[in-house]
């Protein structure tokens, strides 16, 4: 498969070119091991920035268990042995996903993990005939490197979806990708 930066081959995506001077010098994204203790560890890490950030019932993530269900495809990011962003795509109904558990380490946020992240996601949904993806987030400032990023992405503002409803903690976003990959 294709991205736009870096390779990727076999599920594997490696970036060796850094637009900052801080940034690793490689970022391999591969399909997450659930069997890894850093996995389990950078997740809940996860859910605890969340935490105040909005009271349970505007909390989405998922947990550990979530993530294993089979209709979830989870990569993680790595610079040499250690995790530096994970991502998910949770399958909604045919053709429509959810990206879920998107967090770079905060040692490593500006360095662009996320956005190759987020190219590699679209990359694995439009080789599987996936044709929109749709995405939950945080409304509060927390959030907006956040939402400036799915925007710069292509993402656009949408309805709730799914089983959420309104909530003026949540911004909704979709993207309505091409049904063919690109080259």
């Amino acid at each position: 498969s294709t991205t736009t930066s870096g390779r990727c081959s076999a599920g594997v995506h490696t970036a060796e070119t850094s637009a900052y001077e801080h940034e690793p010098v490689t970022t391999l994204i591969r399909r997450a091991d659930f069997d890894d203790p850093g996995l389990a560890a950078f997740l809940q890490a996860h859910l605890d920035d969340l935490a105040p950030t909005a009271p349970a019932c505007s909390r989405h993530a998922l947990d550990l268990e979530g993530l294993r269900r089979p209709s979830v495809r989870v990569w993680a990011a790595r610079d040499g042995d250690r995790i530096v962003g994970t991502a998910a795509l949770a399958v909604l109904e045919p053709e429509h996903e959810e990206l879920k558990s998107m967090r770079t380490d905060p040692r490593d946020r500006g360095r662009g993990v996320a956005r190759r992240l987020v190219a590699h996601l679209l990359a694995d949904a439009r080789d599987r005939g996936v044709r929109r993806i749709s995405l939950e987030t945080g409304s509060m400032e927390f959030f907006a490197p956040a939402r400036a990023l799915y925007a710069s992405s292509g993402f656009v503002v949408c309805d709730p979806f799914g089983s959420y409803r309104e909530d003026p903690n949540s911004t909704f976003m979709t993207l309505e990708i091409a049904a063919t990959p690109m080259v």
